[in-house]
């Protein structure tokens, strides 16, 4: 026997070897050679199981990565799965693949497919990163399911933001419609796709995190906080990020009023500590109502005739002041009912409160 010939038995052994592990190993296994090759991949949350049949129906989203010069694609498949089987039954291993393979959607798309996603609060809707550093996000139920030669990549929305392309990709699971996405160019973009969009179906990140100094590779939301997602970079960082801290509507923040005449301010992530407390002009507070235009608190109770703060706004006030309301459209205009049965309705002049907030900013 030849040295060549001796390799390729032991070749053959291996691969006897493997075929034998697979059915040792697995109760079903499948592999299937792509006509062009993805990176990216991820199961769809749907599953069919036809009555009185011993398999499922499970749906892939892949996308290929071919290179500028060829037409790429988002791909939907339909996998047929035999349920559990005896491991001396081996038939789930030789079964043809085209079987248990069947392109379900084929999706014209512009440049590589470097990551795809579905929204898991509306699983029709695919979000793919691509070569030129848009997202592009389609909606699976509005796009032919062989692709259209006069159509060419049309999404529902291109996400604009980034100057490169990138490979990280996550939608929020709880706020429906939030998605971040990794860019070579070093940032995290951050859309809301419900966004009214332009002519052209664009849509601006509403943020853009620029801590990381390298590329950024991936980025993932925290699977139950709402506003929390990680990052990892070539930077050699791993970063925690809260989105709440660059809103000016702060979520988590919570304000109480009570009869010791302060004002408590707290997040309600750590109630153990107050994050800052103010001592009004009132002997109580009745009420306390967070402007919906600014960072600015009102307050209502029983008047001790103090100089009001701007930050929190005291309604100084005949007799005690029971409820106060912000105007919803006019910034700074309020309105609020007393013990006399008065309705006062009043906008503060704007040189009270603007040298205030202009030294904040």
């Amino acid at each position: 026997m030849t040295e060549q010939e001796g390799r390729l038995s032991h070749a053959e052994e291996e691969i006897l070897s493997d075929e034998d592990s697979d059915a040792y190993f697995n109760d079903f296994l499948v592999r299937h050679t792509l006509k062009e090759r993805s990176i990216t991949i991820q199961w769809l949350p749907v599953v069919t199981r036809p009555e009185g049949e011993d398999y499922s129906l499970h749906r892939l989203l892949l996308g290929t990565y071919t290179g500028q010069d060829q037409q790429n694609y988002l791909m939907i498949v339909t996998v047929i799965a035999s349920v559990k089987v005896p491991h001396e039954n081996h038939d789930c291993f030789n079964e043809s693949e085209s079987d248990r393979w069947n392109i379900e959607m084929k999706i014209y798309h512009q440049g590589e497919v470097n990551k795809v996603c579905y929204n898991p609060r509306n699983p029709c809707l695919i979000g793919t990163n691509n070569s030129s550093g848009d997202v592009l996000i389609f909606d699976s139920t509005k796009q032919p399911s062989v692709p259209d030669p006069s159509r060419k990549c049309t999404p529902e929305l291109i996400l604009k933001g980034h100057t490169q392309e990138g490979f990280g990709l996550s939608w929020n699971p709880i706020i429906n419609g939030c998605i971040i996405s990794a860019s070579d160019d070093t940032t995290i973009c951050l859309w809301d796709v419900n966004t009214t969009p332009t002519q052209g179906g664009t849509i601006d990140a509403m943020t853009i995190f620029t801590e990381h100094t390298s590329i950024v590779n991936d980025v993932a939301w925290h699977p139950s906080h709402q506003t929390m997602f990680g990052s990892v970079a070539d930077d050699k960082r791993f970063k925690i990020w809260d989105t709440w801290l660059t809103c000016t509507a702060h979520i988590c923040i919570l304000a109480t009023g009570s009869a010791d005449e302060n004002i408590v301010v707290w997040d309600i992530r750590n109630l153990s500590r107050k994050l800052y407390s103010v001592t009004t002009f009132q002997d109580a507070n009745y009420q306390v109502h967070w402007s919906p235009h600014e960072k600015i608190l009102a307050s209502s109770g029983i008047d001790k005739n103090q100089s009001p703060l701007v930050d929190v706004i005291c309604l100084e006030r005949d007799g005690d002041v029971y409820e106060l309301s912000w105007n919803l459209n006019e910034p700074w205009l309020i309105s609020c009912v007393s013990d006399f049965g008065d309705v006062t309705i009043w906008q503060l002049a704007e040189h009270h409160y603007q040298q205030s907030l202009n030294v904040e900013r």
